[in-house]
């Protein structure tokens, strides 16, 4: 099975349609890969569906970076 880093970026690819190359840990959802706020919301609802849990609103909100959404979920759900 691929590590989180790797589904994660799958994830990323999928509902942004960025590309590979551009997702990397440092790489902002908002200014780095042009998420607006839909865009964000359904990451945060893939990422519930493949990690099998629920990310609070406020914990959401956090989460900026693709390398912060790697930490949260090695931290919080898998």
């Amino acid at each position: 099975m691929a590590n989180i880093q790797e589904r994660i970026t799958a994830i990323v690819i999928d509902v942004l349609g960025v590309d590979e190359s551009r997702v990397v840990p440092d790489a902002r959802f908002r200014e780095d890969l042009e998420a607006d706020s839909l865009d964000l919301v359904e990451l945060i609802m893939q990422f519930e569906e493949e990690f099998g849990g629920e990310i609070s609103d406020e914990d959401a909100q956090k989460i900026e970076t693709v390398g912060q959404a790697v930490t949260y979920i090695e931290t919080h759900m898998d």
